[in-house]
């Protein structure tokens, strides 16, 4: 594939590099010719390098050989021989320790996301040229963080600029992108830095109290009250732009406590639904909640090629113990 060098009046950059300092190196997987095409001129703007992997069945058929620290996937229908090259692909990522971006379709997201358990993959629904470029980025940041110690100064102002280049491309490929949308992409990453904290602290970070080992557990509201509430939330739509309540998390944290009082399941989709946010930024807030220890992914023992998301057990009674004071001064001042 070509590399293309883009120069304009307003930015001009070289090849990128990993933390490494290797130039950057993504592996193009589609079963559309033309979808490669156009995902190796975005990243090859971008000053990535980029290896043309071929059809989605190649992952299945011939040897998985990783071809850099990226693989990416566009994979929006996902058939019997897809998903299986996926599997296979998620547990090859996961033993190589690389990076798996895959992009999908709304319809095809329960499948894919439950394909994929092994190797945290970013997972992108329909997402728009930037989207993709806006990816590869993320995973570079991923990649500094983790080899944190090998960079010297001059690695991180290239990694920097790196990170200022993506987002000008970014811009260049798609004018029509939601700032707002762009800001959470890079802004997103926050809360997986409590994970550890919140899985083993006892003052924990995320909850804002400390549970006493006489605490008795409290009972989940009504399910219906909490409908009720989800309903008024999504009625404010009618008369203000959505976008100035936006709250996924919450809004997730309400739909899975109505799903746990109810004793029903909840599907990667569905949640994203009750996030009222573009899918893409619902999956990525699932991943970070689910890092945490907020969500946790429960598999379907009857059908493996399912997954579903549900409330921890600490996030379960955080709910409970927050309704609880919600609403008894509530009901004591009506």
């Amino acid at each position: 594939m070509t590399q293309l060098n883009y120069q304009t009046a307003d930015f001009a950059y070289n090849a990128a590099q990993d933390p490494a300092g290797l130039p950057a190196r993504v592996a193009i997987f589609a079963d559309r010719p033309s979808m490669r095409d156009q995902i190796d001129e975005d990243l090859g703007g971008a000053g990535f390098r980029t290896v043309d992997g071929g059809a989605i069945a190649n992952l299945l058929d011939g040897p998985i050989t990783l071809l850099g620290d990226v693989v990416m996937v566009d994979c929006p229908v996902l058939d019997a021989s897809n998903l299986a090259a996926l599997s296979r692909l998620d547990m090859r990522v996961a033993q190589a320790g690389a990076h798996l971006i895959v992009s999908t379709s709304i319809d095809a997201l329960d499948d894919v996301f439950a394909a994929l358990d092994q190797c945290e993959p970013q997972i992108l629904v329909q997402p728009s040229r930037a989207e993709r470029v806006i990816a590869v980025g993320r995973v570079l940041a991923d990649l500094s963080s983790s080899r944190v110690r090998e960079m010297t100064e001059d690695d991180r102002l290239n990694l920097l600029r790196l990170s200022h280049q993506v987002e000008a491309i970014a811009h260049k490929l798609d004018s029509l992108s939601d700032h707002r949308e762009l800001a959470t992409e890079h802004g997103g990453n926050r809360l997986s830095d409590f994970g550890q904290t919140f899985r083993e602290a006892d003052e924990n970070p995320l909850l804002n109290y400390k549970k006493d080992a006489q605490d008795t557990r409290l009972p989940l509201p009504d399910p219906r009250h909490v409908r009720q509430i989800i309903a008024a939330r999504q009625a404010r739509a009618k008369f203000f732009d959505e976008e100035l309540f936006a709250d996924p998390a919450w809004d997730m944290l309400l739909d899975l406590t109505a799903a746990h009082a109810e004793q029903s399941r909840v599907s990667v989709t569905s949640l994203c639904i009750a996030a009222a946010v573009p899918a893409t930024t619902a999956l990525r807030w699932i991943k970070q909640l689910v890092d945490c220890g907020v969500f946790m992914r429960v598999a379907d023992p009857s059908d493996r090629r399912r997954a579903f998301i549900a409330l921890s057990e600490q996030s379960s009674d955080a709910m409970a113990r927050y309704f609880a004071e919600v609403e008894v001064p509530l009901a004591q001042a009506a």
